[in-house]
């Protein structure tokens, strides 16, 4: 039997600033293709778990060690990102310290992402729109909205 052909695996981290007033979260600017702001992140390596890989990307690209607190939610929308079809699952955690960008990251930036009007100003790739606006409702609610 031929092995099947499925999404790529990834993980994005909403890391929260605890140590910050307002709890802001990080982002970081791309350095390669897909161009603009995202949540930390990248692919599962063969042999991690993705809990493992979360906290990987976490310090790759922003220098923070993070603690991982909630799954979020998996993200699967096949036109999420243009390269191909991926799958996140999407962690809220939290950290201390100053983030520094490193790895894949070019710069790192640190918001309230529930401002609509800071929010405004930053241009996201792939849905991380979306995964912020579900973070969001979960921050205030406590509740976790299932994605489509």
């Amino acid at each position: 039997m031929p092995k099947p052909e499925t999404p790529a695996l990834t993980v994005d981290i909403i890391i929260e600033l605890h140590d910050q007033p307002n709890r802001p979260v990080v982002l970081i600017k791309r350095k390669y293709p897909p161009l603009g702001w995202a949540l930390p992140g990248g692919f599962v390596d063969v042999g991690e778990t993705v809990s493992t890989a979360a906290i990987r990307e976490a310090l790759e690209e922003t220098s923070l060690e993070v603690t991982l607190d909630v799954l979020l939610g998996c993200y699967s929308d096949p036109a999420r990102d243009f390269r191909g079809h991926t799958v996140s699952l999407v962690y809220i955690a939290h950290a201390s310290g100053e983030p520094k960008a490193a790895d894949d990251a070019a710069d790192v930036l640190m918001l309230d992402p529930c401002d609509a009007m800071a929010l405004a100003k930053v241009e996201l790739t792939f849905d991380h729109r979306r995964i912020i606006d579900d973070y969001c409702h979960y921050r205030q609610t406590g509740q976790i909205r299932l994605p489509e």
